[in-house]
């Protein structure tokens, strides 16, 4: 995907979003570290620029919640920025690419940490299937089947100055 591929698929997202929630009431979006935090952002601007109501977005660091990593591992927790109450809201998970829904699985107990939403969506720029847990998104930009040989790189201009997803072999 280009940049403006990009663009019009956050765009698209962003329309289905409003429709399914019939507008922006009690919405606020929680992006998964890291990449998903800054689709959040982009998300939620465009929603306030249609809707003209500021929509909160919150960050979410699920690395100590992860069930995959090596117990030997030494992960970096980064923080968690949640500055709104999500109790009671319409929490829309964001995140870049949905794979195995090992991440989603960890976000959603990270976010129940911090209150008891009243709905949880998921929202993904991609989807590339291989699930390994009953995890679907609400809002998926793409499909993109792959190998398990094959991976997704995204590239967003807020952390790599360039923007584009590559389907690339796995190293």
């Amino acid at each position: 995907m280009s940049a403006s591929e990009i663009e019009r698929t956050l765009v698209r997202l962003v329309h289905e979003i409003i429709e399914k929630n019939d507008g922006a009431q009690d919405l606020a979006l929680v992006g998964i570290r890291s990449r998903g935090v800054f689709l959040a952002q982009r998300i939620a601007q465009m929603i306030e620029r249609i809707e003209k109501t500021p929509i909160p977005v919150g960050t979410l660091d699920i690395t100590a919640y992860r069930d995959d990593l090596s117990p030997l591992a030494k992960p970096v927790v980064q923080k968690t920025e949640i500055g709104f109450s999500i109790t009671g809201k319409k929490i829309i998970l964001v995140d870049d690419i949905l794979y195995t829904g090992r991440t989603t699985r960890a976000a959603m107990d990270a976010l129940f940490r911090h209150g008891r939403p009243k709905q949880v969506q998921l929202c993904v720029l991609i989807d590339r299937g291989h699930r390994e847990l009953p995890i679907e998104a609400g809002y998926v930009g793409r499909k993109v089947q792959t190998t398990q040989d094959e991976r997704i790189k995204l590239q967003l201009r807020e952390v790599d100055e360039s923007e584009k997803v590559l389907l690339v072999a796995k190293d």
